[in-house]
């Protein structure tokens, strides 16, 4: 029977629209899944530019369209995969546009260690099929590097550990580059730290490392997850600074590992695969020159007996210079005899010349000579008395049209002249004059200082003989006189001579005091002079 209208015309069963109805599922379905658990493999992944993730998670008979927001995608610790098991949490909700339900993730985990391992096995492959780990690209650290950098977490042993053994083995300088060693951000700041260094120009303010260190100590293989990432792997490859991966303990083996130039076991490892031990260095070195100057000491010596074997086995210089030195004295006879005879054979030839040389020739050429020379000489004549016609003419105009103005000027300049000279004459005749009275002025002050009666007035005297004539300068020239004048500079004093005997004194005269008192005559006063007086002569 054919439904109609009225066939339900007589229910109370609701009406729903299509928007109701999905509104409806969604919330149920929101309430009752607000929080699930999921664990399945990850299938088709969709990254599209706006920066969420969509994925579908499945098993062996069932697929749930998942998706991720792209908040949430900085803060996963595991990168979805196609193929990863995995166990997510989330929220299941409806798009009613597309009748459709799907798990909202908010956190994403790998489901057990083997299927870590299984994705790290697959991301290996991938990477080892594009050469990153090829041996041939890696390069080795220089032997004494000027500047290291470590990239590592500031805080903990490990960074303490490398300087440690830096400082006892070779002290250089070291730059830190602090990242995060665990957790989400672990991968994005170890490649970053990678790239930042070898983005360092040289000379900056901040020094270019010659190598780097990745360092961090041991852990699970969670812990250790993020330096098996794609990203550091690369970071790691590109390097152009040779780096050095120091990441977990001995066991561990990560992805940055086969990526990085050299792996060391341990941090501590690290530091000394970079550098030597400077003490060891230095005896290394002593070493070498040690055995460098024996060396040579034995090359030399060697060397000097080898020579002084092959010198003995030389002849003696006189014997090798004995032949040419015969040889020579004979080419220098046979020299001197054949400048001589080449010299003779020269004047013959030049007397047999000078011989044919006459002369009539002589007089012949000289008179060719002189025709050749008379027409020449008579023009250049002719010229010369026409140009002295032509400058005493034109200097007698120029006289002419010239002389009174230039007898004028020349007046002129005479009388200028003559003032000129007149004004110097009397500026030398000035100057002259106050030069010489200057000079008559020192003159005649030298003559007081230095005159015979300037003399005198210092003390001075001068002996004249008798009568005031000539000068005494004596012993033996004033003893023979009878009286001597003595010139002071006050006037002059009669003195007698010391003659050595003693004189009679005149006889008194008639009527004088002593004759008449009848007494007796004093005897003649001693030309000595008293004593403690000099005297005159």
């Amino acid at each position: 029977m054919p439904l109609t209208d009225d066939t339900f015309a007589g229910t109370n069963a609701p009406e729903f629209t299509v928007s109701e109805i999905s509104f409806a599922l969604k919330k149920m379905i929101e309430g009752e899944f607000a929080h699930v658990r999921i664990r399945g493999e990850i299938g088709r992944v969709s990254t599209p530019r706006s920066g969420h993730v969509y994925l579908d998670l499945k098993d062996e008979r069932a697929v749930i369209a998942g998706v991720i927001w792209k908040g949430t995608v900085r803060k996963l610790r595991v990168r979805p995969e196609e193929g990863l098991e995995v166990v997510v949490t989330g929220r299941l909700t409806t798009y009613p546009g597309a009748s459709k339900y799907q798990v909202v993730i908010e956190s994403m985990a790998p489901a057990g260690i083997g299927a870590l391992m299984a994705m790290l096995e697959r991301r290996k492959a991938q990477l080892k099929a594009e050469g990153l780990f090829d041996p041939a690209r890696k390069r080795r650290p220089p032997l004494l590097p000027k500047v290291v950098g470590v990239i590592t977490s500031p805080s903990g042993a490990v960074i303490r550990d490398i300087l440690h053994r830096l400082r006892d083995r070779f002290p250089i300088r070291v730059v830190i580059w602090p990242v995060a060693v665990q957790g989400e951000h672990c991968a994005l700041e170890v490649a970053r730290a990678i790239r930042g260094f070898n983005a360092l120009p040289e000379g900056g303010p901040v020094p270019r490392p010659d190598a780097l260190i990745v360092a961090r100590g041991g852990g699970s293989i969670e812990d250790l997850w993020g330096f098996n990432e794609e990203i550091v792997v690369r970071a790691a490859a590109e390097s152009a600074i040779p780096l050095i991966s120091a990441v977990g303990h001995e066991t561990d083996t990560t992805l940055i590992d086969l990526a990085a130039d050299i792996r060391a076991p341990t941090p501590t490892a690290a530091a000394e695969m970079l550098v030597p031990v400077r003490r060891e260095l230095l005896a290394d070195v002593a070493t070498l020159g040690e055995r460098l100057v024996h060396a040579a000491d034995r090359l030399l010596a060697e060397r000097g007996r080898r020579l002084g074997d092959l010198a003995r086995l030389l002849p003696r210089a006189d014997d090798l210079l004995a032949r040419p030195r015969h040889r020579l004295d004979r080419a220098e006879a046979r020299l001197v005899r054949a400048l001589e005879a080449r010299a003779g054979r020269a004047r013959t030839r030049h007397a047999a010349l000078a011989g044919r040389m006459t002369l009539r020739l002589l007089e012949r050429t000289i008179a060719l000579k002189r025709e050749r020379l008379a027409a020449p000489v008579q023009r250049l004549e002719v010229a010369i008395r026409r140009k002295r016609t032509d400058a005493r003419r034109r200097s007698i105009e120029t006289g002419r049209r010239l002389r009174p103005a230039l007898a004028r000027r020349q007046i002129e300049k005479g009388h200028h002249a003559l003032e000129t000279a007149a004004r110097r004459l009397a500026l030398q005749a000035r100057s002259q004059l106050r030069q010489l009275g200057q000079r008559l002025e020192s003159l005649d002050r030298m003559r007081q200082s230095l005159g015979w009666r300037e003399t005198l007035a210092r003390g001075y005297a001068v002996i004249r003989g008798p009568g005031g004539e000539g000068v005494i300068t004596s012993k033996g020239a004033a003893l023979p006189l009878p009286r001597l004048e003595i010139e002071f500079h006050d006037g002059r004093l009669p003195v007698l001579p010391d003659q050595g005997t003693p004189r009679k004194a005149p006889a008194p005269r008639e009527g004088s005091h002593r004759a008449s008192q009848g007494g007796a005559r004093k005897p003649p006063r001693s030309s000595k002079p008293p004593e403690g007086q000099g005297s005159l002569f």
